[in-house]
């Protein structure tokens, strides 16, 4: 995607074709800053601090962090290390733990003085096949919004998404926002509800961030804000994304989503919910049993932003000694969910939907 002209990954192998750089996402919508990944320590961080974030950009850093551990030592033990650090980053993303699994089969098996080509080569293919499956995330999608604009005759389809499950959460296009940028992209009018998305604000800091680079139209709201428009009839549909969508179809996504679901549930509004393959825990039935992400109280308690000097402060937005709870993510039962949007297509969010586009997990579970 595009900023100021210029296209963009949000991760790519640095001109030394060793390091590997990223764009410092705590650092946006204020400045665009590209920080260089040269070890293990420096993935680690990068995922910890979530200067990467979303579920498959984290599984392609968590790749190239491998890549960059094997670079000082090549063995077996070093790679279950380097595995392991990875994985407790981010409990609930299961595209990191997908991604260090694919890892460890392109390395486990070569001889030492392979295994960081074969690392590096492997950690490439996840990034280009994210891009590829998001593209078609979008291509699917797509249709959901033209339905909705030739029901309206050519009055703008309004649609609301929660977080940010843009291009700046993959490696490229994104998964809720792919069709989004496709329908714009194809001349339909479209204006996007954008929930400012407490704690971390990355509805307002990225999602607005990229839909503006792109020249999309957009408003951010408050998060309880969508309820309301959904009453007055000011959303056509919601499309989210997921970090961990189980094998029955409940998903885990940012915190906040199960409300909106609830909202769109009552209002008679399609929910979607779209996803890469590497997000869904075929392991899991019950969305109850995903790991849910508690994080530093202090993004609930302060809250970054710019001063009128344009200095970049970071201030308390609640009385000191209070208590504050930082859960990262909820759970949104299948019940709740329209339909999944996936790179094979679009399917009621069922087992048995689910498993019609990827029979192959039929056969695995047989």
């Amino acid at each position: 995607m595009n900023i100021n002209g210029k296209p963009y990954r949000t991760i790519w192998l640095s001109d030394d074709g060793w390091s590997v750089s990223i764009i410092d996402q705590t650092k946006l919508p204020f400045a665009l800053e590209i920080v260089v990944l040269k070890s293990l320590d420096d993935a680690v961080r990068a995922i910890s601090s979530m200067q990467v974030r979303g579920a498959p950009l984290i599984g392609a850093t968590a790749a190239y962090g491998a890549a960059l551990a094997l670079r000082t030592d090549a063995s077996d033990e070093a790679l279950d290390r380097a595995c392991a650090a990875l994985a407790a980053t981010r409990p609930t993303a299961i595209n990191l733990r997908w991604a260090l699994d694919e890892m460890q089969k392109a390395v486990r098996n070569q001889p030492r003085d392979r295994r960081v080509a074969a690392a590096y080569a492997r950690a490439a293919e996840i990034c280009d096949e994210d891009v590829e499956t998001c593209r078609k995330i979008g291509e699917h999608g797509v249709g959901l919004i033209k339905a909705h604009a030739e029901k309206k005759a050519g009055a703008r389809v309004n649609i609301l998404t929660h977080c940010n499950a843009g291009w700046l959460a993959c490696v490229d296009w994104g998964t809720a926002l792919a069709p989004i940028y496709r329908a714009h992209d194809e001349g339909m009018p479209v204006h996007v509800w954008v929930d400012e998305t407490r704690p971390r604000n990355q509805g307002a800091s990225l999602t607005a961030y990229e839909l503006g680079a792109h020249g999309v139209p957009h408003t951010i709201v408050a998060d309880n804000t969508g309820g309301h428009l959904m009453q007055n009839k000011l959303v056509d549909l919601c499309i989210v994304g997921t970090d961990r969508t189980t094998a029955s179809g409940d998903v885990a996504n940012k915190i906040g989503t199960y409300l909106k679901a609830l909202a769109a549930k009552d209002n008679g509004v399609q929910f979607f919910v779209a996803l890469p393959h590497s997000t869904i825990d075929w392991s899991l039935e019950d969305g109850g049993a995903i790991p849910i992400e508690e994080r530093n109280a202090a993004e609930v308690t302060h809250m970054t932003g710019k001063l009128p000097d344009g200095s970049i402060a970071t201030v308390a937005v609640a009385p000191e000694g209070s208590q504050a709870a930082n859960f990262g993510f909820d759970v949104t039962p299948a019940r709740l969910v329209t339909g999944f949007i996936t790179e094979r297509g679009v399917t009621p969010a069922t087992p048995e939907g689910l498993r019609l586009l990827y029979p192959e997990r039929s056969k695995a579970a047989a």
